[in-house]
């Protein structure tokens, strides 16, 4: 009972946090953008924050925790945290491109080097909030449900649902309308929806990486590159979007047959990780 009472803590927080930020934004008058508030740090913070909390003082221990990085005999998952994306990236990208779903002139015009030039820049401006997505999702919650012997596609389904439900005051409000506006592909109620659909084969891949690894240092590295590869796209005009179909064979990380080969990727090690056991 006490990891259940545990785990609804945890998602009670996780879910109020960003609303109760958006609240503190409001009574304090807040006057600096959303994302450089208070709020928008009792946002990210909440859900690691309280992780951190159960283990220390609410009886969870930190024994699952998976603050180790496991080299180096887990170099392999390192490899897979930095290839896979890139590769369902690019699998999508070679079956839309000839039926001109996508088109990537955005490459000729800008050239390549300046894609590796802006992953590079958004790589390492997304390492403090993924510190704190990670450090809630996949080092608290997904070894929390393992050891409350939730299924692991339940406990992945679970995990999706809130990792979604955290990220729709980042949305709504902390996210600058202008940028998310200019990376979507889609109206904002469909990308919503989608969102939830494509998180939950995503947290499939990411919740059975961390299992199979023992570390939540692959995952962290792996949401990193996710970030860095996937948002330059479309944000910086490097590749193009034509039609709704575009939507479902986008390469991005919001595309439904990327997000299914990822999460076929997470089934993959699932099996190798029952095997194991």
């Amino acid at each position: 009972m006490k990891k259940i009472r545990n785990i609804i803590i945890f998602s009670f927080f996780t879910v109020g946090g960003g609303w109760l930020g958006i609240w503190l934004n409001s009574v304090t008058g807040n006057t600096q953008p959303p994302m450089q508030s208070l709020g928008a740090l009792v946002w990210l913070t909440s859900p690691a924050l309280s992780g951190f909390l159960l283990r220390a003082l609410g009886g969870d221990g930190w024994k699952d925790s998976g603050f180790g990085l496991n080299l180096p005999s887990g170099w392999m998952w390192y490899l897979v945290a930095i290839l896979v994306y890139p590769l369902a990236a690019l699998l999508t990208f070679s079956l839309a491109a000839p039926f001109g779903f996508i088109s990537a002139d955005g490459f000729s015009a800008q050239g390549f080097g300046a894609y590796l030039s802006i992953v590079g820049v958004m790589f390492v401006g997304s390492l403090m909030k993924n510190f704190f997505e990670e450090f809630a999702w996949r080092s608290y919650l997904t070894p929390r449900l393992d050891a409350a012997k939730v299924h692991p596609i339940l406990n992945h389904l679970i995990t999706g649902i809130l990792w979604w439900s955290w990220h729709l005051p980042y949305y709504y409000y902390f996210l600058d309308r202008a940028v998310l506006e200019s990376a979507l592909t889609t109206s904002f109620p469909v990308f919503l929806v989608l969102g939830l659909i494509v998180l939950f084969p995503t947290a499939i891949l990411f919740g059975e990486l961390r299992l199979i690894s023992k570390s939540t240092w692959t995952v962290f590295l792996l949401h990193n590159v996710i970030n860095a590869v996937s948002m330059p796209l479309i944000i910086n005009g490097f590749i193009k979007v034509n039609g709704t179909l575009g939507t479902i064979f986008t390469p991005t990380n919001e595309g439904i047959l990327t997000s299914l080969l990822m999460g076929a990727a997470g089934l993959l090690l699932y099996q190798r990780r029952m095997k194991q056991n």
